[in-house]
């Protein structure tokens, strides 16, 4: 029989082998081209799906072994995103062995895995306390071109999220074409103002604004997939990104579609509760993306490893599928207001435009 810590750590175990099994058939597909590349898009499609059927959910992970493994995990993640990104240039410009069809499909599998768990694991870094994991996070976004959502994310979402304010919040009814544009710009513009009035408010801060390390991230990005391929490898830089871009906010219009916080006497909005993000309890895509689709637990505490998260169907509201199913039917805006219209209406509240700011989320103005 199993003691209680053998079986944490077996639990744990699947942030080992879920998302590192992409990694290694990533690595394979780039290197060996033909079977391997059907066997890493299958890894973040029809297997998550599949595996999402017949896994029941898993419970958080506690104690100070999950969480020193959950750091591990994420550096590792971190790293492993890194060789990634300029190796998927290399093999789609200059292998050989990936032509045609093999290419078409290695390109989209590392694009989903950017998107689903190079996206998660930066932002688990990002809430890190400790300096190199946030600045890995960094990097991580940078590499996607992305790099204003370490300031946007910590900075705006965190104190704003689930009011008029928070641009990547969608309100009931806006689709999801609508609320690309306006979640992109809207939280550059905001995040940049945000990180401007935190450097003003300290006497004599020193050091790059944030912004400027983004840009030349992203810039430097952009020259090593020059120096990888040439135009073409900048040409699938940029489309890797913002496919995995797309994703993110993607994933950020299914978490809080149609939540609202209620206004308050005082002109501003109660705190942010477990009622205003959507979440999903599937084992496998959990695993996959470090237990994102937890989020509620995430957003009432920020510095809690995602090994940690919690989940409760009867506080929290739940998507009706997974968090990857959900996030291809919000695609198609008719049948995304079909299934998700009332279910909306039910957990959210009206809040009107206010006259004060809403009380920041515990973490939320820690440096990023």
């Amino acid at each position: 029989m199993l003691h209680a810590h053998d079986e944490r750590e077996r639990d744990m175990l699947r942030f080992v082998i879920v998302p590192f099994l992409p990694v290694a058939l990533l690595v394979a597909a780039c290197l060996l081209g033909g079977w391997w590349s059907v066997a890493a898009l299958i890894s973040v499609t029809l297997l998550v799906t599949g595996m999402d059927r017949i896994m029941a959910p898993a419970p958080p992970e506690t104690g100070a072994r999950a969480v020193a493994l959950g750091h591990r995990i994420t550096t590792a993640l971190g790293l492993a995103h890194l060789l990634l990104m300029p190796l998927g240039i290399w093999a789609l410009t200059r292998n050989d062995a990936l032509e045609g069809a093999a290419a078409w499909v290695t390109a989209l599998a590392l694009g989903l895995f950017f998107g689903q768990v190079s996206n998660s694991n930066a932002h688990e870094l990002i809430h890190r306390a400790a300096r190199w994991p946030r600045r890995l996070g960094v990097a991580v976004y940078a590499s996607l071109l992305f790099g204003h959502h370490a300031s946007a994310h910590t900075r705006v979402h965190h104190v704003y999220v689930a009011t008029p304010k928070d641009p990547n919040s969608a309100p009931l009814g806006m689709g999801f074409y609508r609320f690309w544009p306006r979640a992109w710009i809207g939280s550059f513009r905001a995040g940049l103002a945000a990180e401007t009035r935190l450097r003003q408010g300290k006497a004599g801060s020193r050091g790059l604004h944030p912004y400027v390390i983004y840009v030349a991230g992203a810039a430097l990005s952009l020259w090593v997939g020059w120096l990888i391929g040439g135009l073409p490898g900048v040409a699938l830089w940029l489309g890797l990104a913002a496919y995995a871009q797309m994703q993110l906010i993607l994933s950020d219009y299914v978490q809080h579609y149609g939540l609202r916080r209620a206004s308050r006497a005082d002109g501003g909005w109660e705190p942010a509760g477990p009622n205003h993000s959507w979440n999903a309890p599937q084992w496998y895509s959990s695993a996959l993306m470090l237990n994102a689709p937890r989020h509620s637990d995430h957003h009432e505490h920020p510095a809690r490893g995602f090994p940690e998260l919690r989940l409760n169907a009867e506080t929290m509201p739940v998507l009706p599928r997974s968090l990857p199913v959900m996030a291809s039917v919000a695609l198609v805006p008719p049948l995304w207001r079909r299934v998700m219209d009332k279910r909306a209406a039910k957990w959210s509240r009206p809040a009107e435009p206010s006259r004060k700011d809403p009380q920041p989320c515990a973490h939320a103005l820690g440096r990023t």
